[in-house]
């Protein structure tokens, strides 16, 4: 499949995966020690929801417009704040114009101490993701391929954070990468946090990724732990686009099943469409 993310930025699964960083870099805070966000593959940075290819794909009404306008519950709307809190401070107008890419939510979340790390290859969204982090120095654009950047950049100095790999899946081996890319640096930093995004097309690729990295996880020692998120928002036959995509979450949080469970059914209707959501929280089995 082709992912040109400025069609999709601000669509359900921006929405589902940036909530989950948000709450994994929240769990970060929680120590003094300095933590490093690992970007793979980071794209532009901030996306315009008002240029054509945004307006032409039109995911983000379907996706961060409708979760700004909905109401939670008081278990849920704490743990939603810091991520929505992030998307207003990029549109002070209150109109929705702008979306933040994974890194400038990142970016965000850090504190003096931490760092980021973001990985671009790509010329346009790398000169974009430059601007958008200009003079900031806690914040290094490398234009390195992610796959090669994966392991090269684990494990950190500071030995504690979180790497986000999220691939374009514009190639057809791009499961296969990604599940050696993981491999590969998991084995050389096993404390690390991982977060893998994945469209779900094919049941037989998704099923067959999350073995893979719940068996490399936990054959590791320590043994890393996993949990599996898939968030559809459609039946897959009801629309040729995406309607579903997958999380792989890597020594995840102790806290972040609960506050999932608390998040996740709130979400199910204002991001489904021609009805409710669906979604699905497991410990996968190698």
């Amino acid at each position: 499949m082709n992912y040109r993310h400025d069609f999709h930025a601000g669509g359900f699964a921006d929405v589902i995966k940036h909530i989950v960083l948000v709450r994994m870099l929240a769990y970060l805070h929680e120590k003094p020690a300095a933590f490093r966000v690992i970007d793979t593959h980071a794209g532009a940075g901030v996306y315009d929801l008002t240029s054509e290819e945004a307006r032409r794909g039109g995911e983000a009404l379907t996706g961060i417009a409708r979760i700004m306008q909905a109401r939670f519950s008081e278990k849920a709307e704490p743990l939603l704040r810091p991520y929505l809190d992030i998307v207003r401070a990029f549109n002070p107008q209150r109109d929705l114009m702008a979306y933040p890419g994974s890194p400038l939510i990142a970016r965000a979340m850090l504190r003096p101490q931490d760092r980021l790390t973001a990985c671009e290859v790509e010329p346009k969204a790398r000169k974009r993701l430059i601007e958008a982090l200009r003079r900031d120095t806690q914040a290094r654009v490398v234009d390195l391929d992610g796959w090669t950047a994966l392991p090269a950049f684990v494990p950190p100095n500071e030995r504690r954070g979180l790497v986000l790999i999220d691939p374009s899946f514009e190639q057809k081996d791009e499961f296969e990468r990604l599940a050696a890319g993981f491999t590969e640096a998991f084995a050389k930093w096993p404390t690390g946090s991982y977060l893998l995004w994945y469209p779900v097309k094919s049941r037989r690729a998704t099923d067959g990724l999350a073995r893979h990295v719940a068996e490399a996880a936990g054959a590791a020692k320590p043994a890393g732990k996993c949990l599996r998120l898939e968030f559809s928002v459609a039946p897959q036959a009801a629309s040729p686009g995406l309607v579903s995509s997958g999380l792989l979450i890597v020594n995840p949080p102790w806290t972040l099943m609960g506050e999932l469970k608390t998040i996740l059914p709130e979400l199910e209707k204002p991001l489904g469409q021609g009805g409710a959501g669906r979604f699905r929280l497991e410990v996968p089995k190698p």
